[in-house]
This record gives C-alpha cells, sequence and structure tokens, in this order.
C-alpha cells in the first residue's frame, strides 16, 4: 500500500512539474514575442519549437471560430492544467482500485470477494466518468476523430451518451446527456460504496 501511494506521489509530482515546464515555456514564448526577440535566436527556436504541438492547434481551433489567436498561450495554459488534472486523476482511479483489492485481500475480513468487486465496480465507474469528461474537453477542442485515442474515446462513451442523447432533448444548442451520464454514473459509486463496499474505505490516497 505505501509503494502505490508513493507511486501515485511520483506521478503526481511528475505531471506537476511537467505543468510547470509547459506553463514557463508558453509564457516565455510570450515575452520573446512581446519584446520582439530575433526568432532566429538560439532561446526563441528552442521555446517556440517546444510549445508549437500545443500552440498551433489552439491558434486553429480559435482561428475556425473567430476568435483572436492572439489568445492562444492562455488557452494552451488552461488545457495544460486541465490534461495534467486528468492524467492524475485517471491514475489516482486506478491505483486507488488496486489498492482495493489488496486490502480486501489482506485484511483477513469476512466479505472480502464481495468488496473485490465492488472496488472494480467503484474504479471502473470513475474511470468512465473520466473517460467521458476527457471525451468533452477534445471535442472543444475539435479534436479529430481521426485521432486514435478519440476514437476510444467515442467507441468507449457511446454505449452510455447515445441512448441518453436520444432520450433527453438537447437545451438549447446544448446536449446535457454528458451532464445526465455524470449524474446517473455518481448514483451507480454511491449505490456501490453503500452496498458491496459499506464498511470498507473507497479512497486510500
Amino acid at each position: 500500500m505505501t509503494l502505490l501511494a508513493s507511486l501515485y506521489s511520483f506521478i503526481a509530482w511528475g505531471v506537476t512539474a511537467v505543468i510547470v515546464a509547459g506553463i514557463v515555456m508558453i509564457v516565455l514564448r510570450s515575452l520573446f514575442n512581446y519584446m520582439d526577440v530575433n526568432p532566429f535566436n538560439w532561446s526563441a527556436r528552442t521555446v517556440r519549437r517546444l510549445t508549437d504541438p500545443v500552440i498551433m492547434p489552439v491558434r486553429a481551433v480559435l482561428i475556425g471560430f473567430r476568435i483572436d489567436p492572439k489568445a492562444a498561450p492562455f488557452i494552451a495554459v488552461l488545457l495544460i492544467i486541465v490534461a495534467g488534472y486528468l492524467v492524475v486523476q485517471v491514475a489516482g482511479g486506478i491505483l486507488n482500485t488496486v489498492a482495493g483489492i489488496i486490502f480486501a485481500l489482506t485484511s483477513g475480513r469476512i466479505g472480502t470477494p464481495v468488496a473485490i468487486i465492488g472496488y472494480v465496480i467503484f474504479g471502473f465507474l470513475g474511470l468512465y466518468t473520466l473517460l467521458i469528461f476527457i471525451r468533452i474537453v477534445f471535442a472543444l477542442v475539435s479534436m479529430s476523430y481521426a485521432n486514435p485515442f478519440m476514437r476510444f474515446l467515442i467507441r468507449s462513451t457511446e454505449p452510455l451518451l447515445r441512448p441518453l442523447r436520444q432520450t433527453i432533448p438537447p437545451v438549447g444548442m446544448f446536449d446535457i446527456s454528458p451532464i445526465i451520464a455524470f449524474l446517473i454514473l455518481w448514483l451507480c459509486q454511491t449505490a456501490v460504496a453503500a452496498t458491496l463496499l459499506q464498511k470498507w474505505p473507497t479512497r486510500f490516497f
């Protein structure tokens, strides 16, 4: 259990370091542009090369929506933070499920098989919630269906979202089926915690 907690802390700190480094690079790029630094300067070229994979897609999306592309660095920073948060949450959900299973197996308490099933279901519901959220984020930045990960997200989440979308009418221009899906998944997690995991912890770190 200590090993899993250490692994989670390592992932969280690692992701935080990547986020900070990404933000620093984007800030430096903005400063270089503001100060009109020679674009062929080694520092400017390095910063541009490191940040282009994030900035350029954001600029393209903003231009597509007829929004000033100068906002791309700010949007890119937000996306980096959101992406880092999602990575930590996915890793935490998986490690928490593994920790629960290990705890159930080593506790020697009555009802271990039921608890193991409960931990697996609880972890799956949490991961599925994150997949829907990640799909929404990717859709907002106009991620193409040609992207393999986007195809995976759509194929994974459509079994729940499609029936909801067909049943629940949109509110104006907004599809509220993901919100209903979040509510359903939260209720299911609550039910699992109150039944299969009634006398077991659901969070370990």
